[in-house]
């Protein structure tokens, strides 16, 4: 390898054969380049698409009323019903549960009420949730303090606002904890201020929630004992799907709603399109390999077909080696050099170029598309791609090393 000779020799013929080396480097530094920007391509989708995963723990599940729709004991199909304070105590009994958190919204799921602060109104998310849902949902604080028990106990008129309701109805400099807003002629005490702890569509919601203590909520609002919805977390080494089975059926039972009946509470597994999801993406990552293995593979053979026609064109000229005592060794490890050389010279630049198009394109398009983020390949991964892409390379060499000593230097001093 550190022969000053055969690295002369080596330049020599790539200098005579410029367009065959160059056409024949391009099939395996293309190949490393493929490979790299697939692997960034499918890195950032699926980050973009996790992005709405983040911040939600993958245990838990969510569940809201809708109508029966099938007559159960007597009554009719189409009937309304609510979750009650009831339930709550029960669901939080069963040992499959590890969180149990239920949720009123004013407006139902996802709506907006008027918020007042002095001359200052905006439309907000409003919540009455217990301090439990922080074991669920991340909660992340910049300012003050979440609810607590003694918040939900004493029926506190206080709430925590997100980080886009900060801005709206309070100054830049201004301090808003201990100040006051206005929900439905309601006054509440500022407690704390958060900022989005998930990404996508479902930061932009986060940024404008106010929640507050869900037994104040009830109280201020005239709830009386409704639940919205619960959000559920199953105990550790209980699949989700396997306690909301459970919840299901205790649910059914207290409001007499037929077992069979599937679309009388409706649902939402976060485990299960959690799984869903990671599936998919490990079948894109396992094709995105197939294909980008399978044009490397190409490149490689590309670079042991030139070989062999190196070892033809230069017949004789390993026959003089051979006649003056060059060894097998000495013509193996020549052929051999040369191919893992042109094989790592091509990769190297494939994977630095593709490399820096996966960084150019992360720049340019930011946080801008909330489906696509941080486009990126492991380190790790791109150098063991190459490593593996070098031994190949060595591979490649062996078929036209075996072919030139096999020639006898006779035979080879015969060639014209």
């Amino acid at each position: 390898m550190f022969d000053r000779d055969n690295w002369q020799e080596i330049y020599a013929t790539i200098k005579k054969n410029k367009l065959r080396t160059f056409l024949t480097s391009l099939g395996v530094g293309w190949g490393i380049f493929m490979l790299v920007i697939m692997l960034g391509a499918g890195n950032g989708l699926k980050n973009g698409v996790m992005s709405d995963f983040k911040g939600t723990a993958t245990n838990s599940f969510f569940m809201w009323t809708q109508k029966t729709t099938k007559p159960y004991k007597g009554m009719k199909p189409g009937r309304n019903f609510n979750f009650n304070n009831g339930d709550v105590l029960a669901l939080s009994q069963l040992k499959e549960l590890a969180v149990v958190s239920p949720q009123n919204q004013l407006g139902g799921w996802r709506g907006g009420n008027s918020v007042v602060r002095g001359m200052k109104t905006g439309s907000y998310e409003v919540s009455g949730v217990y301090p439990n849902i922080a074991q669920i949902s991340m909660v992340k604080l910049v300012k003050g303090r979440f609810l607590n028990d003694n918040d939900i106990r004493e029926k506190r008129k206080v709430c925590v606002i997100g980080s886009r309701v900060k801005e709206e109805l309070f100054k830049p400099e201004e301090n808003p904890l201990s100040k006051h807003i206005r929900i439905n002629g309601v006054y509440f005490k500022v407690i704390g201020v958060t900022v989005p702890s998930s990404g996508g569509n479902e930061a932009r919601q986060e940024g404008q929630r106010i929640v507050v203590p869900f037994s104040t909520f009830q109280n201020a609002f005239n709830y009386g004992d409704i639940v919205g919805w619960f959000n559920i977390a199953s105990a550790p080494n209980i699949s989700a799907a396997q306690a909301e089975e459970k919840v299901m059926s205790i649910i059914k039972e207290r409001h007499k709603i037929a077992p069979d009946d599937a679309l009388a509470i409706g649902h939402w597994n976060m485990e299960v399109q959690y799984n869903k999801m990671n599936g998919l993406f490990k079948g894109i990552n396992m094709l995105i390999w197939f294909v980008g293995i399978g044009t490397l593979i190409a490149g490689v053979i590309g670079i042991s077909n030139i070989m062999l026609i190196l070892v033809k064109e230069r017949t004789k000229e390993i026959g003089v080696k051979r006649a003056l005592g060059a060894t097998p060794y000495n013509i193996v490890s020549q052929i051999i050099t040369e191919s893992v050389f042109l094989t790592a010279i091509s990769g190297y630049f494939g994977l630095v170029i593709g490399i820096l198009l996966l960084e150019g394109v992360n720049k340019a398009i930011g946080q801008d598309v909330p489906m696509f983020n941080n486009p990126t390949v492991d380190l790790n991964v791109a150098v063991t791609s190459l490593i593996v892409l070098i031994i190949s390379g060595a591979f490649a060499g062996l078929i036209p090393a075996t072919k030139a000593v096999s020639v006898l230097p006779v035979e080879a001093l015969r060639t014209t």
